[in-house]
Parts: structure tokens; C-alpha cells; sequence
């Protein structure tokens, strides 16, 4: 599981970290505090509120930590986090109407990953829920829980073949994604405009179904070829990314339509480009 990932409440995503030793989640303030009081500027009222709590010599301040998380603007920064007891607290000094129907969401996901442990196919079901939850169609979900399913298989093969995590699984994922769409993973986000949202999640239904044939080719040749550490599986996911590229070249000019596309979900509202 990613340590990082994405709870929503009320269409609002908030950013949490799950710390593997002491078995906790850690939820971003700042986003917690835009969706409750829906402000233009989150970062000033926590920043306003935190210093008067201080002031107060409230221990709820002095309790909560700095993770580096994904910022609005793609980069990793120190993000002011607290713990599901933490932001109890902190929910008391933020007078909303919508206080208590958040305690009793965050007590139901600040406990899933323990239920998770017992049962990973719940983690699956969360995912689901929250697609459909941001107005995702069951097709595009179907998809996307396929291409995850083939991305699962591939990063255990990696993690089998004396590839670390992290770097070299972004480094990896970067050469077979540059090598079908001819784009970084970066680049490719700058298309849609997107900033610290999952690319996965903003791609098309084909996006989808091209990434998962680069990434299950990817994984049969280096099963394939038995690669081994981080050059040799480099080597591969550019055979792999070829193999999906070589595929989606061929759609393109069968239908004149771009694969490769500016839409997204902050909501859809562009429509797939004509080839030049």
C-alpha cells in the first residue's frame, strides 16, 4: 500500500500518511480545515488558528508533527499532520455544523488500513466507493481496478528482482510511461493540468487500457528474460512501453483520435484532439 494516499469527505480529498511502526494515520490539517470551512485561503486560517491555540497553550499544537506530502503544486512539502486523536481536538476549535458528521467519518477511516491488514480486498472496495463517490462511471472504475491489479503484479515482480522502492519504482514507471506516450509522467500531468492529483486517476478509459498493456508487457518480458536489478529492468520497461506504443500508434491511425489526452476530472470538459 501506498503510505500517501487520498481519503474524501463530502467530495473533499485529504491527504493521509500511514506510519507502518506505530500503526497510525496522519491526516493533512490544512485540508481537513478547507473542508470544514470551505476557505479561499486554508493555509492562512491554520496558520491564524494554530498561532492563537499556541497562544492558548493548547497541546493539541504542540502534538502535531510535519510530514513532507504532496503539495497542490506537485512538489513534496512539509505538510502539517495530527493523528485521528489529534484532530478530535482540533475539530472542537473549528465551529462548523459539519463537526460531528466529520468525527464520525474520520473515526471510520482513521481505523481502515488495521481492517485492511485482515481483509486487503476491503481497501479495493474503499477505492470504489470513493470513485463513484466523485461521479467516476462503473466502466471507467472497472478498468481502473484492472490496470491497478496489473501494476500490483508488476511492482511485486520488481520487488522480487532486487529493485528498491520508491525512486527506482518511479524511475521505472517513468521509462514505460515516456516510452508509450512519449511523455514523462510529469509532462503528461502538465497536460491536464494536473498538480498533486494521481495521473491514474484523471487518465481516459484508453490512457487506462494502454498504461496496463505497457505494464503487463513490461512485467511478461522480465519474466521473460528473468531481469534482474534496476538497468536490466530498465532495459525492459522500454521493450515493455514499446509494445503498448507500437499498439496505440496503430488505434491512432485507424481512427485520426489521440490516445493521449487533456482531459481530466476537475471536471471533464475537453474532448479527445484530432491527430495533425
Amino acid at each position: 500500500m501506498n503510505k500517501e494516499t487520498i481519503a474524501v469527505f463530502e467530495a473533499k480529498q485529504i491527504r493521509r500518511h500511514y506510519d507502518d511502526k506505530s500503526e497510525v494515520w496522519y491526516f493533512a490539517i490544512v485540508d481537513i480545515v478547507q473542508a470544514l470551512t470551505e476557505s479561499p485561503n486554508p493555509q492562512v486560517y491554520w496558520r491564524v488558528l494554530k498561532k492563537r491555540l499556541k497562544a492558548e497553550g493548547n497541546e493539541t499544537v504542540t502534538n502535531c508533527n510535519a510530514l513532507k506530502m504532496v503539495a497542490p503544486d506537485g512538489k513534496m512539502r512539509l505538510t502539517d499532520v495530527g493523528n485521528v486523536e489529534d484532530i478530535f481536538r482540533l475539530i472542537q476549535s473549528i465551529p462548523n455544523p459539519k463537526a460531528e458528521q466529520f468525527k464520525q467519518w474520520l473515526a471510520k477511516v482513521g481505523y481502515e488500513r488495521m481492517q485492511e491488514i485482515q481483509d486487503p480486498s476491503l481497501s479495493m472496495d474503499r477505492a470504489r466507493e470513493n470513485w463513484q463517490k466523485i461521479g467516476r462511471s462503473e466502466k471507467w472504475i472497472q478498468q481502473r481496478m484492472t490496470g491497478q491489479e496489473t501494476r500490483n503484479k508488476l511492482t511485486d515482480y520488481w520487488k522480487e528482482s532486487d529493485v528498491k522502492e520508491k525512486d527506482e519504482f518511479a524511475l521505472l514507471t517513468n521509462i514505460i510511461h515516456q516510452e508509450w506516450t512519449g511523455l514523462t509522467v510529469k509532462k503528461h500531468k502538465e497536460l491536464k493540468g494536473l498538480k498533486s492529483q494521481n495521473l491514474r486517476d484523471h487518465m481516459s478509459e484508453a490512457e487506462l487500457i494502454f498504461t496496463a498493456l505497457a505494464e503487463l508487457s513490461t512485467r511478461q518480458i522480465a519474466e521473460t528474460e528473468k531481469a534482474k536489478g534496476v538497468a536490466e529492468n530498465a532495459k525492459v520497461s522500454k521493450k515493455g512501453g514499446a509494445v503498448a506504443k507500437n499498439a496505440r500508434k496503430e488505434l491512432e491511425s485507424k481512427t485520426g483520435m489521440s490516445v493521449i489526452t487533456d482531459e481530466n476530472f476537475l471536471p471533464p470538459k475537453n474532448e479527445k484532439k484530432k491527430l495533425k
